[in-house]
């Protein structure tokens, strides 16, 4: 099932960023041009949201710290389907081991009305991290557990790590999905270092959750408060958040009570 993952070597990196920078230009953003009905005024109940949230590396605590903290505002919001996914075995509940084979019967499990995959891990252009395993997971697995999980329903993948980008493939660009990616394909992201409390890419993320309406609002808002982070930062080589905004979603709304 998982012969495209690819055993990734254990060495990590500088507490600056999550992998070497590279150098390049990003796609700009875009969204599909499918057209098709999106839901009702583009609101999903809060209690129909199934959201699975990963930590894919304990080398941070900023990987765990952005999940444990995401799943706090989900709850605020009223989300109760929500698991939690972890590499560090010692975590507290309610974290599950962020295997391959968890991960997949994760995302592979069905239910609710519409689907939240927040991942957050050291990556690859190849892929995520899950230290778990010492594997990482690449677009066409992630792509092919959705489209079994979360099927037609609004679907809403943020994947926070070093070429992230590289999660914009033409097949998980589907019109009832929104992609929130932390950089570009040929970037690093930052803040994932030993003493961070969080990534820049999450916290920003977080600081902006309880303001967004739609999770076009929240991409943007995040996006321009990395942005704003790194200038203060003096990061010459940004890490270029990415979003896709599939037609049936355009108008998709954050859950709320």
């Amino acid at each position: 099932m998982f012969a495209r993952l690819a055993v990734v070597a254990v060495a990590f990196l500088s507490a600056a960023a999550c992998t070497p920078e590279a150098a390049g230009t990003p796609p700009p953003t875009t969204r599909s041009t499918a057209i098709a009905a999106a839901p009702s005024n583009g609101t999903v109940p809060a209690g129909r949201w199934r959201a699975v949230l990963i930590a894919g590396d304990n080398n941070s605590p900023a990987f765990d710290n952005g999940v444990q903290s995401l799943r706090e505002k989900l709850v605020a919001h009223g989300v109760t389907n929500i698991s939690v996914y972890s590499s560090n075995a010692a975590a507290t509940a309610p974290a599950q081991l962020a295997s391959v084979a968890n991960v997949a019967t994760a995302l592979r499990t069905g239910g609710g009305d519409a689907c939240l995959v927040f991942i957050t891990s050291h990556g690859e252009e190849k892929g995520f991290v899950l230290k778990t395993d010492r594997r990482l997971f690449d677009p066409g697995s992630l792509e092919r557990l959705l489209s079994a999980g979360c099927g037609s329903v609004p679907t809403v993948v943020v994947v926070s790590a070093c070429h992230s980008g590289t999660f914009l493939t033409p097949d998980m660009r589907k019109p009832n999905r929104v992609i929130l990616t932390a950089a570009a394909k040929d970037r690093s992201s930052f803040g994932c270092g030993a003493g961070d409390q969080y990534t820049y890419y999450d916290q920003c993320l977080l600081q902006q959750f309880d303001g967004a309406r739609t999770w076009r609002d929240l991409a943007a808002a995040t996006r321009t408060c990395v942005e704003n982070q790194e200038r203060r930062m003096g990061i010459r080589q940004s890490s270029l958040p990415q979003m896709f905004v599939g037609a049936q979603v355009e108008d998709l709304r954050l859950p709320q009570r």
